[in-house]
């Protein structure tokens, strides 16, 4: 990987860091591709049971890097091109689609100011544990801009439609109370205890049981999009699936024994 993105694995737990804190972490085509495949890898590695993506810094990611943004929009004009803008097909959608569609949980610490795509990032994980000194922004009108990211997907989810609207038209900072309140943020910590916090609760989920996780995920997602009927169905099916797991298996019998569950992740 780049150094604008670290990545190491240690006990089960994948930590994907942004690492441009000169920038404040803008994404850069090196920084986005990087993310990209660093998220993508994640996600395939059996050996990997859950992620955490943070970032060094007083940022987490303020978004599209625009110093890069504008060279390439004035390359466009030039050449009557409109390629400065596939970079929301070729590694927004990518990165966002790997955040949620992993079969495996995935933490934010979000350790700063996190706007527009990285909003979006944050967004897009499964548990977000935030500094009391970060902050968020939707930022994309401010610059003439809609959303990307799949901020326009979850953050109505989160907040719903109408208090999405008035932070989508009317980009504000968002401080680390509100987007408690809001229900943007999960757990909310002092600063100097965000590492730790975030990395424990990583932790915690990547030695807990994998397959009913990625359960949950799945009928999280399924939900939010079909009937009552419809996800009945999906809880069904999904739960004769995390009911024939070796994990389930153990916790019954850990539980009968009165001892914690020692999960395989499978």
């Amino acid at each position: 990987m780049a150094d604008t993105v670290l990545y190491e694995v240690s006990d089960g737990l994948a930590t994907i860091t942004l690492n441009r804190p000169d920038a404040m972490n803008a994404m850069n085509t090196d920084a986005k591709v990087a993310l990209r495949d660093a998220l993508q890898a994640a996600a395939a590695d059996t050996a990997v049971r859950a992620v955490l993506l943070t970032a060094t810094g007083r940022a987490f990611c303020v978004g599209q890097d625009l110093k890069e943004h504008i060279g390439k929009l004035a390359a466009d004009r030039e050449s009557g091109s409109d390629d400065t803008m596939s970079t929301v097909r070729e590694h927004y959608n990518p990165i966002v689609r790997a955040l949620t569609g992993m079969p495996k949980p995935v933490v934010a610490g979000v350790n700063g100011v996190a706007a527009g795509a990285g909003f979006g990032f944050a967004l897009a994980a499964d548990y977000r544990v935030v500094a009391d000194t970060a902050s968020f922004n939707t930022s994309f009108a401010g610059v003439a801009l809609t959303a990307d990211s799949g901020v326009s997907w979850t953050l109505p989810r989160l907040i719903g439609q109408s208090r999405a609207a008035d932070l989508l038209f009317f980009p504000r900072s968002i401080k680390a109370q509100e987007a408690y309140d809001l229900g943007i943020a999960n757990k909310l910590v002092p600063a100097d205890e965000l590492a730790a916090e975030a990395e424990r609760t990583a932790r915690a989920l990547a030695s807990g049981p994998t397959l009913a996780y990625a359960a949950l995920k799945e009928s999280l997602a399924y939900g939010a999009g079909h009937s009552l009927d419809e996800a009945l169905e999906k809880e069904d099916e999904l739960q004769s699936k995390a009911g024939s797991s070796a994990d389930h298996h153990i916790a019954v019998e850990a539980f009968i024994a009165k001892e914690q569950p020692k999960y395989l992740g499978r």
